[in-house]
């Protein structure tokens, strides 16, 4: 009996963009602000933790559920002296659209925050996320019929201490989409001071019915960003293969799940090559 598999390589950990300009030498140009460093505090330094404050989601009928989905989140996050959280990536994730839910969910808490000697300080946290959620059906003016996961009840969630906590951090947005309102948004290149987004979550790519019979195989190489909070977004094929099987390695690396590469103690965007190897043994 033959056994498919796919199995997935982050490669070439390069990339990225610049632009080339015309400067004049004879002008001073101003260099970029440098990204502020917080002190982090972490259980056991004396400082006492921050506590979530509670969230008031309404429910959705069951009846408009198309199908359930459920299960646990588990996100490391810093909240800062403001109560707000910041740096999320996944410490456990689904590999669907559960872990989407989740960072839209932490990125919107609100917490008292974690205190030294009465002062209000960046503390970084565990926070799980037990989600019970639907797919639910939308219909628009037009009559076109689109769906999106919604809860069916409030999440639970639980605040505990993180492995291996930063004792230094730059903070950035609880989520990548808001952070251009912060700064300009760039995409690093791994080498030097940003180290590589680390892979936990890398399902196998499925093989297609098509290319099952044909006994096809072949390496098919997709190129991603890799976001801050740790999920894949802009995913290209750079070397297809047919049969389909270009379209199951999208679908495939669209499950994956990082940690995000960082910089300085800061998570980044970095773009990133993966090879999808689809090989009958």
């Amino acid at each position: 009996m033959q056994i498919q598999r796919a199995t997935a390589l982050l490669i070439a950990l390069s990339g990225g963009y610049s632009v080339a300009q015309q400067t004049n030498p004879d002008i001073p140009h101003p260099l970029p602000p440098q990204p502020e460093r917080v002190t982090v505090y972490s259980d056991g330094s004396g400082a006492i933790p921050p506590t979530l404050l509670p969230i008031n989601l309404p429910p959705v009928p069951s009846a408009k559920c198309k199908q359930k989905m459920d299960g646990k989140v588990q996100l490391s996050v810093i909240v800062d002296a403001a109560g707000k959280p910041r740096d999320l990536w996944f410490l456990r994730a689904q590999g669907n659209d559960l872990d989407k839910l989740a960072l839209q969910i932490a990125s919107a808490e609100r917490f008292t925050p974690g205190t030294n000697g009465g002062a209000p300080v960046a503390f970084a946290q565990s926070l799980e996320i037990g989600l019970q959620a639907c797919v639910i059906e939308t219909t628009d003016a037009s009559g076109a019929i689109s769906y999106a996961l919604q809860l069916r009840s409030e999440p639970a969630q639980a605040l505990s201490p993180p492995i291996k906590p930063p004792k230094e951090a730059v903070l950035t947005s609880g989520d990548s989409w808001s952070d251009s309102a912060e700064r300009p948004r760039r995409t690093e290149r791994v080498g030097g001071k940003v180290s590589g987004p680390i892979p936990l979550i890398y399902p196998d790519a499925q093989f297609s019915d098509e290319a099952r019979r044909a006994k096809y195989q072949g390496i098919c190489l997709v190129s991603l960003i890799v976001d801050r909070n740790g999920m894949p977004e802009d995913i290209k094929i750079v070397r297809n293969l047919d049969h389909g099987l270009g379209l199951k390695a999208i679908e495939a690396v669209n499950k994956y799940r990082f940690k995000p590469a960082m910089k300085n103690g800061e998570p980044v965007p970095v773009f990133v090559n993966i090879e999808v190897n689809f090989k009958l043994y």
